[in-house]
């Protein structure tokens, strides 16, 4: 049985520093990183799908695009809350970060039932904004930031009610940037 109900994968980004699209790259023996993330979440969530300005995937999955013209987090979560109108929660999690696992998943998650706006993740090196629990009552605050013109997800955090879930190690949280640790990883899950 899976546990969770609805998980959105956060694909949408411009890879300036990877110099490609980097949720298209090959990984782990999949065609890409987004389809080894959705696999991934596949096995936890009843629903899972990915959020980008276009349906770019060459498999099959449900593609939440965005609703705006600005590219950012925070149309992301507008977008997925407007769009999936009887959505309550949705966990989500960046495509470049396949070191979080099923047990950073589910310390995120047992928190579910918290009276809060966002259960994310905080590491040694801070908050991790796309490694979360968002619900519904954060969309009035996240529709005023964008009216005042400000995607900063962390920005929004300090606006909202939000549970932290502490956790000692920043490994789960690498995000594959640059060429060199996107490398690096491939040879951690060949």
């Amino acid at each position: 049985m899976k546990p969770y109900s609805y998980a959105v994968i956060f694909a949408g980004g411009k890879s300036r520093r990877m110099g490609r699209d980097k949720a298209l790259l090959p990984f782990a023996g999949y065609s890409s990183l987004s389809e080894y993330q959705y696999q991934k979440l596949q096995k936890r969530f009843e629903h899972v799908a990915l959020s980008a300005k276009t349906d770019k995937f060459d498999f099959a999955c449900q593609v939440i695009t965005d609703n705006y013209e600005d590219s950012s987090p925070l149309v992301g979560i507008l977008s997925i809350f407007e769009t999936l109108q009887d959505l309550q929660s949705v966990f989500v999690l960046s495509v470049d970060a396949p070191f979080v696992d099923e047990a950073v998943i589910g310390h995120i998650m047992e928190k579910e039932s918290s009276d809060v706006d966002v259960i994310v993740a905080e590491s040694p090196s801070g908050i991790q904004p796309l490694c979360g629990l968002y619900k519904r009552s954060i969309l009035p605050l996240a529709q005023a930031q964008y009216k005042e013109g400000n995607h900063k997800l962390q920005d929004l955090l300090t606006k909202a009610k939000v549970e932290i879930v502490l956790f000692s190690d920043n490994t789960p949280f690498t995000n594959l940037n640059q060429p060199q640790e996107y490398e690096k990883a491939l040879k951690k899950f060949n």
